[in-house]
């Protein structure tokens, strides 16, 4: 039953388990049908996936992939067995074991191994520290390689060493056409402009190309696009995933000035130590900067429960900041040992409740947005009147809730950072915690930090990950592909003073970078998944993407930055699709059509999917027949002859010009068609499988 969970998608259902299955498990099941009960209930133990998928009196109690036949959650549905006997579980729990046994009812547990206490778990640091993510990174000299023209610089020496060592030539650079359109994409999510494709054409100058980096990098559309990314991980919504009634209380309906922050601080390329600080710590580094404070929206506007204050719903809001604090910018799932220590990475229990204890001091404030607004106290009373986010509260040390249960409290856990992330224990004294918390993640001897992020920008320009599982450095996570060159940009990242920009100009501007998207067969009977990056992956585009560049093409994109959310199927909608609201609850139907991720929790990478259900979404959207509207007007507008029109409608779109078969099948269709066929022409073109892609 323990399944394979090296990969991105098995790291995070183990992920899964640990944070929302194993828990009930202990609270709710151990008592009776585990180890340790006096006498184990209807000969099923569940303690052991072993035993578990063994079953007991009453046949198999789990079959993976298969919730119609797995008795144990007919038992928590109270659905012929009643389990536990003192009361059926919410739906969330229904929901969550439903959601874990279809996908394969991942169990990381090992069989016949009990959880070991506070008190007997015994980690030799020395030895966990020599991991190599647990090891700071140092600069590498590139390696000599046997073809010295290709390297445009560092990173290349290292791509380059790895390709030869397996007898693998790089590919040739892409043209100038799709480099462009790569480039655009991948900086500002928006497809290049025709007279911006022949202008680049048209420039055969060595700085070309740089000249075109650095205008995309400068232009307001790149902290558009770049911010999305950081949305992502920092699990960005604007309400909750459940709703009593008409109370609103736990909303956020200007979460968009959060967003508003993080699109500032990248426009200016802050410095991205400065850029954690921030977010973790704004309102102790500069208390009279109130635009500063909004970026505590990466804390304040994640999920909340009702029953404020219960101590079970607390302790679920802690795992919430512990998971997104560690995995969105340590890369490591501490929040999987909250419940007993870390089964496979060296994070004590005691760890996970000294970071926990740094947020049970913190407390979410709804500051007004207006000195007119009505108050509750110190705050203001409507959700709608507020900016959601955090002010020192009480400081306190947890006690470790053994077994992840509030009502059993063990040793008492100091706040402080990691352990295995130090060479020796750092606690936290002043106030929650949270600016040394900010501190200690950011200080150059961390060794994860700057290697997380570095591994983030990579995996957006190149369409790989260095580290293939982007939110998880521990030993489920894999290894690096190439982990001198990991290294070594992480250290000169911060050398060039932790600038975002700074790396993804040296990234774009690499050789490995440039490279065609083309397959040969030779070079893929070697490295089939292109591990060793010998061209550059052919990509899907995001549904943001995709949306902006449909509205791009039908010339009807408001470039306004920043403001409140908006509705992204509205066909009048002309804003970036950034600015889409974003509902835990209730999901826009066009975002979770195209593999938006869910805003409940962080998310390390978009899971793509292809459906039948996507084309006949845009075949019927409302949304993508105005734009097909507007596009068939706008190349009536462009004028000429119809062959010209058709060559502009490609240029538009794909950046190139028809060929004679497509330019023959477009007349044919067009030539007797009126308006109508421009308008049918023009949706057939957007939502076409070119209109996703870019080479």
């Amino acid at each position: 039953m323990a399944l394979c969970a090296s990969t991105a998608n098995g790291s995070e259902q183990t992920e899964f388990f640990e944070q929302k299955i194993r828990p009930v498990l202990v609270k709710h099941c151990y008592e009776c049908h585990s180890e340790e009960a006096e006498t184990i209930q209807g000969g099923l133990r569940l303690d052991d996936p072993g035993a578990m998928q063994r079953g007991g009196d009453s046949g198999t109690a789990v079959t993976p992939g298969q919730p119609d036949k797995s008795l144990l959650l007919a038992a928590i549905r109270y659905d012929g067995l009643e389990m536990p006997p003192d009361g059926p579980l919410g739906e969330d729990v229904v929901g969550d074991f439903t959601h874990w046994i279809k996908l394969g009812a991942v169990d990381p547990r090992n069989s016949e191994v009990n959880p070991l206490s506070l008190s007997e778990s015994k980690i030799d640091w020395d030895e966990a520290r020599k991991f190599w993510a647990f090891q700071a990174p140092s600069l590498h000299d590139p390696p000599a390689t046997l073809d010295q023209s290709w390297a445009n610089g560092t990173l290349d020496r290292f791509v380059l060493a790895k390709l030869e060592q397996e007898g693998i030539a790089p590919n040739p650079p892409a043209d100038r056409r799709t480099l462009i359109r790569r480039l655009s994409f991948d900086l500002v999510g928006l497809p290049p402009r025709p007279d911006q494709l022949d202008a680049f054409l048209a420039d055969d100058s060595p700085a070309a190309v740089p000249r075109l980096v650095d205008r995309l990098l400068s232009s307001p559309e790149h902290a558009e696009r770049w911010s999305r990314i950081w949305l992502d991980v920092a699990r960005y919504a604007e309400d909750q995933a459940h709703k009593v009634g008409n109370n609103d209380s736990l909303t956020y309906p200007n979460a968009y000035r959060y967003r508003d922050w993080v699109i500032e601080a990248l426009a200016s390329d802050m410095a991205y130590d400065d850029f954690i600080r921030m977010q973790l710590a704004a309102d102790l580094i500069d208390p009279e900067d109130r635009w500063s404070h909004l970026a505590t929206g990466f804390i304040g506007i994640g999920p909340k429960y009702y029953r404020r204050n219960s101590p079970e719903v607390m302790a679920d809001e802690w795992e919430d900041r512990v998971d997104v604090v560690a995995r969105g910018l340590l890369g490591l799932t501490v929040a999987c040992a909250r419940c007993h220590d870390h089964k496979y990475d060296p994070i004590p229990t005691s760890d996970y409740y000294a970071l926990a204890g740094v947020f049970a001091g913190t407390r979410m404030f709804n500051r007004p947005i207006n000195d007119s607004v009505e108050m509750n106290d110190d705050q203001a009373k409507k959700p709608g009147d507020a900016v959601h986010i955090v002010r020192e509260g009480e400081p306190r040390d947890l006690n470790v809730m053994v077994r992840g249960d509030v009502n059993n409290p063990g040793p008492v856990a100091k706040r402080g950072f990691v352990t295995v992330l130090s060479a020796r224990p750092i606690r936290f004294e002043n106030a929650s915690g949270r600016g040394e918390l900010a501190e200690a993640i950011v200080d150059r001897a961390n060794p994860l930090t700057a290697r997380v992020i570095v591994n983030r920008v990579w995996q957006h320009l190149i369409g790989q990950p260095i580290v293939g599982t982007p939110s998880n450095f521990g030993a489920l996570g894999e290894a690096p592909s190439h982990p001198m060159l990991l290294d070594d940009l992480a250290v000169r990242f911060m050398d060039n003073g932790w600038s975002l920009k700074w790396l993804q100009r040296e990234i774009v501007l690499s050789s490995t970078y440039a490279q065609s998207s083309d397959i040969d067969p030779a070079k893929a009977s070697i490295d089939p998944e292109n591990r060793l990056l010998w061209r550059i992956s052919r990509r899907r585009l995001s549904v943001e993407g995709y949306r902006d560049a449909v509205l791009s093409a039908a010339g009807r994109l408001d470039r306004q930055v920043g403001g409140p959310s908006r509705q992204p199927d509205d066909p009048e909608s002309r804003h970036r699709t950034l600015y889409s609201e974003i509902s835990r609850m209730d999901l826009n139907p066009m975002l979770a059509s195209f593999d938006f991720p869910d805003p409940n929790a962080h998310s390390s990478m978009r899971f793509e999917t292809i459906t039948p259900l996507q084309k006949l979404f845009l075949l019927n959207s409302p949304f993508i027949v105005r734009q097909s509207d507007a596009l068939a007007a706008r190349l009536e507008q462009h004028g000429g002859s119809l062959r010209s029109r058709i060559e502009h409608a490609y240029r538009l779109l794909y950046s190139r010009r028809p060929t004679s078969a497509e330019t023959h099948l477009a007349e044919v269709f067009l030539a007797d068609g009126g308006r109508d066929a421009w308008s049918q022409y023009a949706q057939t073109l957007l939502i076409s499988n070119e209109m996703f892609m870019v080479d």
